[in-house]
């Protein structure tokens, strides 16, 4: 008759142990939970310009600080034109998204610390420019005509960079500035 108890006893163990171990698995399917969820809701740092214009989809006024010559390969003058300049991590990143105009003889210089591949996007970037990639000698390496505005598409420089000009879509066309040609800037 005990044998019997033992036996019968036995399912009752086991569905106990099941119960055990499927609280045990529910409670750390929870705990990840509020763990991964704290961990992707914390908040990010962003660029104060660029979450203000992202939250106001405001356009900023071209401030000039400085100025860009083309020339061409034999150090003739093609064209001049005032620049903003985007010399840190912040400013790079912001560059002329949501700019809704800009004047034919404004852009934009982005300068890197040393020399190196470079890729842009038009991520949030109304208007059509041409993007040019300038190495250390000054040299334009290549130019991405009117890139299309809001395309995430990468745009690499192909060939090694220190400083790229955003200019108004066409402007290369417009003005015969092409790879090859060289370019001569100065900060106020």
């Amino acid at each position: 008759m005990s044998r019997k108890k033992q036996s019968q006893n036995v399912p009752a163990q086991k569905k106990s142990i099941w119960m055990q171990i499927t609280v045990i698995i529910i409670l750390i399917a929870f705990a990840a939970y509020f763990i991964f969820s704290s961990i992707l809701n914390t908040p990010k740092q962003v660029n104060p310009d660029l979450e203000k214009a992202m939250n106001n989809k405001t356009a900023y006024s071209f401030v000039r600080q400085g100025d860009v010559s083309f020339t061409n390969s034999k150090g003739e003058f093609l064209k001049r034109i005032d620049v903003e300049i985007a010399d840190d991590n912040s400013k790079r990143e912001l560059g002329l998204m949501f700019r809704d105009k800009m004047e034919e003889d404004q852009g934009m210089l982005f300068l890197f610390d040393r020399e190196d591949m470079q890729s842009f996007w038009m991520k949030n970037t109304i208007l059509p420019l041409d993007i040019i990639y300038v190495n250390s000698k000054m040299e334009i390496v290549k130019i991405y005509r009117n890139a299309e505005p809001y395309s995430e598409t990468s745009l690499p420089s192909g060939k090694p960079s220190q400083y790229v000009v955003e200019v108004n879509g066409g402007y290369c066309d417009k003005f015969g500035i092409k790879e090859g040609d060289k370019i001569v800037w100065r900060r106020e």
